[in-house]
């Protein structure tokens, strides 16, 4: 599917929320961002209801669309849906998963261990996390979790930025263990885990 120029504008502003670039309360005024990327107003306008639906931005009456304030309850929420959610995809997966389908997530496993900065590994390890939830074929599941993959991330920069530290990550690689083994129930084991401590 090619990208549009939509998809390009809500990438790019979304990269810059979520990593505090563009800060909490912040205008999004359409008529910068149409200059921005040479183009008129109507893409400006999709990618800008994106970024809404995912909490990113909100509109406000007299105010505009403005960056959403992170809020500290959002994390423990969104922490419990994501256990809920990725469990039963991971379970579903470990189940469907092929061998290229387990290459593939281990060769973004070794991606994410090798990033040298965090905007880089947090990329890679969201794109990994969905790699080893693919197989499961569900794709509202899998969208309904990138959603909150989003959230998450943007938690994850404001709470670790100046504190994270490049390391190779042991969970990811018992969790394609025990996909290798079709053993659902330590995957799913590891992986709540992993959540809860890492959100």
């Amino acid at each position: 599917m090619t990208a549009t120029i939509a998809d390009s504008i809500y990438r790019e502003l979304s990269a810059q929320i979520i990593s505090g670039a563009l800060p909490a309360g912040e205008k999004l005024r359409q008529d910068h961002i149409a200059k921005a990327f040479d183009t008129s107003h109507v893409p400006v306008r999709e990618a800008l209801l994106r970024l809404e639906a995912h909490g990113l931005a909100q509109s406000q009456p007299r105010r505009g669309m403005r960056v959403t304030a992170l809020d500290p309850e959002e994390v423990r929420e969104v922490t419990e849906m994501r256990v809920a959610l990725e469990t039963l995809a991971l379970r579903h997966a470990t189940q469907r998963a092929t061998p290229l389908d387990l290459k593939r997530a281990d060769d973004l496993r070794k991606s994410c261990d090798d990033a040298t900065d965090m905007p880089s590994w947090e990329a890679r390890n969201r794109a990994f996390h969905m790699a080893t939830l693919s197989p499961c074929a569900m794709p509202r599941l899998l969208q309904t979790i990138d959603d909150l993959s989003i959230a998450n991330a943007r938690h994850l920069y404001a709470h670790w930025r100046h504190r994270w530290v490049q390391r190779i990550d042991t969970d990811h690689a018992a969790i394609l263990q025990a996909m290798r083994r079709k053993d659902a129930n330590a995957a799913c084991e590891i992986l709540t885990r992993h959540l809860r401590r890492v959100s």
